[in-house]
């Protein structure tokens, strides 16, 4: 199974990518929702997001005060870093989790929607990396329309962020979203038709791991007995030499 990952920036356009491929029947695992179930309260990184940033980034229900911890963090690279260290390693399992779950229903590639999928170096464990792409200014234009944002303040949003141009330098398959959506919805379509291997190689890579599993048990059925009688007989041999 090929695993891909979709990556971009701040209103580039990588959400409606992935709406695309979900309607186009692509598994997505989505980084963003998982992300916000293992906050959720009673869950492992809740508990240690109170610990380091205590009581006042929670609401009364115990769910995070997101806006609070946004304006914590914002700006500040050691609490944003701290932030991480509470809630990626879970983040990671869970995307880990979902992966096996769908090599074991058959699919023959997933993509793993991660906002910072090579900030975040998970761009070394994806088969192909996917970045959606528009100029700055156009990111610009679309994060104030979107956000009724100021100018600096989206900006300064923008900025916050690994560059585009340097995402770009790192992708396999570059989705320019600078046009309509019509031009956006033939990308996504030329996308999946590149990256969907053939029955061959999904029957291969699918049966393969299996077929190596049972070979190693009926190795170990067959040999290993025979292996120990065989150690057995030498230690006997030289306690009596």
């Amino acid at each position: 199974m090929k695993v891909i990952g979709l990556t971009g920036g701040i209103a580039s356009g990588k959400s409606t990518v992935s709406k695309l491929l979900q309607e186009r029947n692509v598994p997505i695992i989505d980084a963003d929702k998982i992300a916000r179930e293992v906050v959720e309260p009673g869950r492992k990184a809740n508990k240690m997001i109170r610990k380091h940033f205590g009581d006042q980034v929670f609401l009364p229900d115990g769910n995070i005060d997101r806006p609070k911890l946004g304006q914590l963090i914002f700006g500040d690279p050691e609490k944003r870093k701290l932030l991480n260290e509470c809630t990626h390693p879970y983040v990671r399992r869970e995307m880990f989790k979902q992966v096996v779950w769908h090599y074991l229903t058959g699919a023959s590639f997933v993509v793993l929607d991660v906002p910072l999928l090579i900030e975040a170096g998970l761009d070394r464990f994806v088969g192909t990396t996917v970045v959606v792409y528009c100029s700055e200014v156009l990111q610009l234009q679309r994060l104030m329309k979107r956000d009724g944002s100021t100018e600096e303040a989206a900006s300064q949003r923008i900025r916050s962020q690994m560059p585009l141009s340097d995402k770009v330098d790192r992708a396999d398959i570059v989705i320019d979203n600078s046009s309509d959506r019509s031009q956006l919805e033939k990308q996504v379509k030329n996308l999946i038709e590149r990256v969907q291997p053939s029955t061959l190689t999904w029957a291969f890579e699918y049966t393969a791991p299996a077929v190596a599993f049972a070979a190693l048990v009926v190795a170990l059925k067959n040999y290993l007995p025979r292996a120990l009688l065989f150690l057995g007989d030498k230690i006997a041999f030289l306690q009596g030499s």
